[in-house]
């Protein structure tokens, strides 16, 4: 069994370094990736895998980076997910 990981930074903290390196580092190599395509990245590290679900990109993350500090984001938006109504993901 393995243990949960603690988080090291404070809420504003990771969400300043997760959209930080996200901006800098993986948006301009994104390329074919989908607005609704979810990124997994490693806050310390700035490791990060872009998947369709998120589950499989936190998996690939994780296999790589096992100690990671994850920020989860969609590449069209600064949510992972929304809560409530409004303009969201199209069905699939």
């Amino acid at each position: 069994m393995s243990q949960a990981r603690q988080p090291r930074y404070d809420k504003e903290e990771f969400a300043r370094r997760g959209e930080a390196i996200f901006e800098r580092d993986i948006r301009p190599h994104l390329g074919a990736a989908g607005d609704y395509d979810f990124v997994a990245i490693d806050i310390e590290s700035g490791a990060y895998e872009v998947d369709a679900d998120e589950i499989t990109a936190l998996d690939r993350l994780l296999a790589r980076q096992p100690d990671a500090q994850t920020y989860m984001r969609r590449v069209g938006t600064r949510y992972a997910h929304r809560f409530g109504f409004g303009h969201g993901a199209p069905a699939r």
